[in-house]
């Protein structure tokens, strides 16, 4: 269950409250006793955040005075309210109110930083997840309007769906059962949802994603998810593009060690383009989108592929298999290739793809990469408004001699060097529309909590994606 965040039309002193501000001064002198703001007022040291205890409730007074930039300035309201948490969960609080005297009204931003931090995934606990925590948040600002919440409160609900699909074990969500969570939110919103079985990916030739799961005893799947209202501004579809491998072993060129860890979220891309598109949907957003997810499991089991190996696909070009753990953009050239039936304004892959990009950057961004048809300005915005920030990596031609072979129109891994690139040089052969590449490899699966990321799955993408279209709409 999420934190449902409520506007407030009147300050409360029954529930627990915070005061936000970004300056003592700015704290109104009728909200404390006396002694209480002289206290804040003569404390010295770098603490920011007071907390009173009235007994019947309890009264937080938080500063955040972050300077920057506004996209540094949201996310430090974000991270403040994730560091409230601790302190929530001491008191036992269930209700809080938010009292926002922020100069910009970012109270939301910190709404938004405890909801996100409070996720747990605890479906198979049998202690902890009897343990309630903080259910409902109150915002007191008469700036903020009823929508902006209400988007809000979408953005959260989404990103701890695309969280729960992240930390779901392979056992329970396979290619099969991943495509009835498709239908879930379809159900629920009004998006149009298609499932292709095994039989009609074989008769539209998609040899890549058929040769990642040759090894596989369980069936792949073909999404498409398609919210087009009535009303949309664009004829031309936005579309999201997710690699669904629900776990990865590597194939027959087998992970070891510990690098098998955690591959159940190896469909983060499938996770975030879902449910992005059920966020879109949900909202109303006057946007056609469509979302396409290739999914299947890569094992070494049955006839598994094997290096060597050429395969045909879906857009009639040939790959030499030199690694079968380069399996995502197999199934990804697949989609790509699909997606130009749509004569798409513009399409967006996500993928959890290179250990090349998480080690270029770590979990502190997503690499970017475009053809010279594609616009990325509205796209990063939105990666600063959501602060899931993209670098952008070159696509030069020189790239392109790393994937060449002799056997077939190309390889699937590139050489030592620029690993992350060869692969979305790679991907670029199955477009002919504006296109943008993401590797969420770094951000997606987090070995320990990035304030409100939480450890896990981080549902990277869901709120980028969502943001992304929110703006267009509102263009």
């Amino acid at each position: 269950m999420y934190i449902n965040i409520q506007k407030a039309s009147q300050i409360s002193d029954t529930l627990p409250h915070i005061i936000l501000v970004e300056s003592a001064h700015d704290i109104p002198e009728e909200r404390l006793h006396k002694v209480e703001l002289d206290f804040i007022k003569n404390d010295q040291s770098e603490n920011k955040q007071f907390t009173f205890n009235r007994f019947d409730y309890q009264v937080f007074v938080c500063i955040v005075n972050k300077q920057g930039a506004e996209h540094i300035r949201k996310e430090a309201f974000r991270k403040q309210g994730n560091s409230m948490l601790g302190l929530l969960a001491e008191y036992g609080i269930k209700e809080l109110l938010i009292e926002d005297y922020s100069k910009d009204n970012f109270g939301l931003f910190l709404a938004e930083g405890i909801a996100l931090g409070a996720y747990k995934f605890n479906k198979y606990k049998t202690v902890e997840k009897k343990k309630k925590g903080i259910s409902t948040l109150f915002v007191y600002n008469k700036a903020i309007s009823e929508r902006a919440i209400e988007l809000a409160n979408i953005s959260i609900e989404a990103t701890y769906w695309s969280r729960n699909l992240l930390n779901e074990p392979q056992s329970v969500l396979n290619a099969q059962t991943i495509s009835e969570e498709f239908i879930k939110m379809g159900e629920s919103t009004g998006i149009k949802v298609e499932v292709f079985n095994k039989r009609k990916i074989e008769s539209l030739k998609m040899g890549g994603l058929l040769a990642v799961n040759l090894g596989s005893p369980i069936p792949p799947t073909f999404t498409i998810m398609e919210w087009k209202p009535e009303n949309a501004k664009n004829k031309q579809p936005y579309i999201f593009v997710g690699k669904g491998v629900v776990f990865d072993t590597g194939g027959v060129n087998i992970k070891t060690g510990s690098f098998m860890t955690n591959m159940q979220m190896d469909m983060g891309g499938a996770a975030a383009a879902s449910t992005a598109i059920y966020a879109i949907a949900k909202a109303k957003l006057p946007v056609y989108v469509i979302a396409i997810i290739p999914a299947t499991d890569n094992r070494p089991g049955q006839n598994a592929y094997t290096p060597g190996d050429i395969i045909t696909m879906h857009n009639g070009k040939t790959v030499e298999v030199l690694n079968t753990d380069a399996e995502g953009r197999m199934i990804l050239g697949d989609a790509l290739s699909y997606a130009q039936n749509y004569n798409p304004k513009i399409v967006i892959d996500l993928a959890t793809l290179t250990g090349a990009a998480a080690r270029a950057i770590g979990k502190y961004g997503i690499v970017a990469m475009r053809n010279e048809d594609a616009d990325i300005e509205d796209l990063n915005q939105a990666s600063l408004n959501v602060f899931e920030r993209l670098v952008e990596f070159p696509m030069w031609e020189e790239y392109e001699e790393l994937i060449k072979t002799d056997v077939a129109d190309m390889k699937n891994i590139g050489g030592d060097e620029g690993g992350a690139i060869t692969a979305g040089k790679f991907l670029q052969n199955f477009v002919n529309y504006p296109w943008i590449h993401l590797d969420i490899a770094g951000p997606a699966m987090l070995s320990s909590a990035d304030s409100y990321r939480t450890k896990g799955g981080s549902g990277v993408g869901t709120r980028l994606l969502f943001d992304f279209i929110i703006n267009i709409a509102n263009k």
